[in-house]
C-alpha cells in the first residue's frame, strides 16, 4: 500500500501538486487527469527525480522519500516513461537484463528472470532481436517487461498505450491486469484511455491542476460530476 499525505511540489511559482493525500491499495490502481494535472510529477516524486516541498509518502510501511533515488530500484520500484527508454541498438534480452542488474537482482537467476518477463508480456520473438527492429506495440511490451523483471514491489506505468491501435491496447490491458497477481507488485497506471483504465483498475484517483478531486472505485469515480467537468468536459452523468 502507498499512503500519500499532503504531498506538495512547486516549480518556481507553479504548484504542480497541492497537498495531495491519497492511498493506493494492492492490485492495479488508476491515476488520471487532464494534461498538466500533475500525474507524471507524482511519478517523478515516487521515482526520486523530483524533491517535494512538503508531505510524506509511505510505501509498504517504508518512508519512500528517505530512500535516495538510486536505491529505489533496489527497493523494488520500477516504471515506464512516456518516451521509450529501451536502447534500440541492444537486444530485447539485453534491455531487460540491464534493469535486472540495476535493481540489484542476483546474476545467478538473471537469464531465467529476464526470459520469464519477456514471456509474461507476450513477446513471442527472438530475445536476441534488436529493439530498433521492432514495431511500436512490441517496443511498448519491452518497456513493460523492463518494469516487471525480477521482484518489483511498485510498478508505475506512464501512458503505456499511447498511440497504440485498439487491438494492441487490448492485449496490453490483459498484461497489465495480470501484473499484481504474477509479481505481487502494486501497480499504478496513468493513461488517457478510459477504456484501458476501466479494464485494468479496481480503483482510480483523479488529479486536476495538482489537486486530488476524486478517489475510489473506478466506475464510481468516472461518474463523478467533478471528474466529468474537469476531465471529460461535461457535468452530465450518463
Amino acid at each position: 500500500m502507498i499512503e500519500v499525505e499532503d504531498l506538495t511540489v512547486r516549480f518556481g511559482g507553479v504548484t504542480s501538486l497541492n497537498r495531495m493525500s491519497v492511498g493506493f491499495e494492492s492490485g492495479t490502481c488508476g491515476l488520471i487527469g487532464p494534461n498538466g494535472a500533475g500525474k507524471t510529477t507524482f511519478f517523478n516524486v515516487l521515482s526520486g527525480f523530483v524533491r517535494p516541498a512538503g508531505g510524506s509518502i509511505r510505501a509498504f510501511g517504508d518512508d519512500l522519500l528517505s530512500i535516495v533515488h538510486y536505491r529505489r530500484a533496489r527497493w523494488g520500484l520500477r516504471r515506464t516513461f512516456q518516451t521509450e527508454q529501451a536502447i534500440e541498438e541492444l537486444s530485447v534480452y539485453e534491455n531487460v537484463a540491464l534493469v535486472h542488474e540495476h535493481a540489484g537482482q542476483s546474476g545467478r537467476s538473471r537469464r531465467a528472470d529476464v526470459l520469464d518477463a519477456i514471456s509474461f508480456v507476450g513477446l513471442n520473438i527472438d530475445p536476441a532481436a534488436k529493439v530498433g527492429t521492432l514495431g511500436a506495440g512490441q517496443r511498448r511490451l519491452v518497456e513493460v517487461a523492463r518494469a516487471v523483471v525480477g521482484r518489483p514491489r511498485l510498478v508505475l506505468l506512464d501512458e503505456p498505450a499511447a498511440g497504440l491501435p485498439d487491438a494492441e491496447t487490448s492485449g496490453l490491458a490483459e498484461v497489465i491486469r495480470q501484473i499484481p497477481a504474477r509479481t505481487g507488485a502494486l501497480t499504478v497506471l496513468v493513461d488517457h484511455d478510459m477504456s484501458l483504465v476501466s479494464a485494468c483498475c479496481e480503483t482510480t484517483a483523479v488529479l486536476d491542476f495538482g489537486v486530488l478531486i476524486a478517489s475510489g472505485p473506478t466506475a464510481q469515480v468516472l461518474r463523478d460530476e467533478r471528474v466529468m467537468r474537469a476531465y471529460l468536459g461535461t457535468a452530465e452523468v450518463a
